[in-house]
């Protein structure tokens, strides 16, 4: 990967997991093993903690304030450690943002209010607010389909304005649009939905913010590093190579579950639990994923691999 002015995030940065212990408590042994795995091995040069990817949704303030200082204890002189504090409550996320920023985080994911559906002109006062609480630069994040309201070009356009507010996370599926933001700002533009990590990088993306690269870490790498030097034939068969990772992971139940499951059928983590109201990979559902990983032929180390024909 070449250098990117823009990168203020790193490049490629994994939605990583919130490891647990079997009886649902917080496993920090665990997810500092993890972090190091993905920044060490699998070519990470930036982490997304209490996405929702790390099952934000169920964990306490305390528990988040918890894990980022673990994890930047672990990774945090060699990647950059961004926080998720991105609620449907303004105040709310504004005091995660500055628990974020004394902790040390090295920047701030902040999603779109979800469920609540706020008008543009409300996303705007949101965004701002958070981005004022702290000194930090400001990732936000756009997922209408999960959070019921996208952040319209007009609307980023008018956020790039602040100056820290300096990256998006898209997985908002639309490429006009995210050609003409690339156009008319500076916003550095993650690919945020792994279905599209090729696309959103062939037109301008900075990097990417992934699920499956819990355990395709290197090749993601290689993907951007190959649409950096203009060989989109060596990117098309890289991206085709991880298709079946992103079939198994990210089409079958929702990502948290699928990636804690791959990571423990790799002996990345002990275990695969989930918090409720997500529930734990079935049996049947883990033996689909094992073939489609051992398709993919994606995983990152030998040991990793030896798991998946385990």
């Amino acid at each position: 990967m070449t250098d990117d002015p823009r990168a203020t995030f790193g490049r490629m940065l994994t939605a990583m997991v919130t490891p647990f212990r079997l009886d649902g408590q917080l496993d920090l042994d665990a997810a500092q093993r993890l972090a190091s795995y993905l920044v060490d091995d699998g070519r990470n040069d930036g982490l997304v903690i209490s996405g929702t990817t790390g099952e934000s949704p169920t964990t306490s303030d305390e528990e988040k304030d918890r894990l980022l200082r673990a994890v930047l204890e672990a990774v945090g002189d060699r990647a950059r450690v961004v926080a998720g504090v991105g609620t449907y409550d303004t105040a709310h996320s504004r005091h995660l943002a500055q628990l974020a920023e004394k902790a040390g985080a090295h920047g701030l994911l902040v999603v779109a209010p979800y469920y609540s559906k706020p008008p543009q002109a409300g996303l705007i006062r949101h965004f701002s607010t958070v981005a004022d609480a702290t000194e930090l630069p400001v990732m936000l994040y756009d997922i209408p389909g999960r959070t019921g309201v996208p952040i319209e070009t007009e609307t980023l356009t008018r956020l790039a304005e602040h100056p820290r507010i300096t990256a998006v996370k898209d997985a908002k599926g639309d490429l006009f649009g995210t050609q003409q933001l690339l156009a008319r700002t500076d916003l550095a533009v993650y690919s945020g939905d792994d279905t599209a990590n090729l696309p959103l990088l062939a037109i301008g993306a900075t990097g990417m913010v992934s699920v499956i690269a819990q355990v395709t870490g290197v090749r993601c790498a290689e993907l951007i590093g190959a649409v950096d030097a203009g060989d989109l034939a060596a990117a098309r068969r890289l991206n085709t190579g991880l298709l079946p990772a992103v079939r198994g992971i990210m089409t079958r139940a929702p990502g948290a579950i699928m990636a804690k499951a791959a990571l423990e059928l790799l002996g990345l983590i002990p275990n695969r639990t989930v918090r409720s109201p997500l529930v734990d990979a079935t049996d049947d559902q883990i033996q689909v994923l094992r073939a489609d990983l051992a398709t993919a032929a994606t995983i990152d180390t030998a040991v990793a691999a030896e798991g998946v024909r385990r």
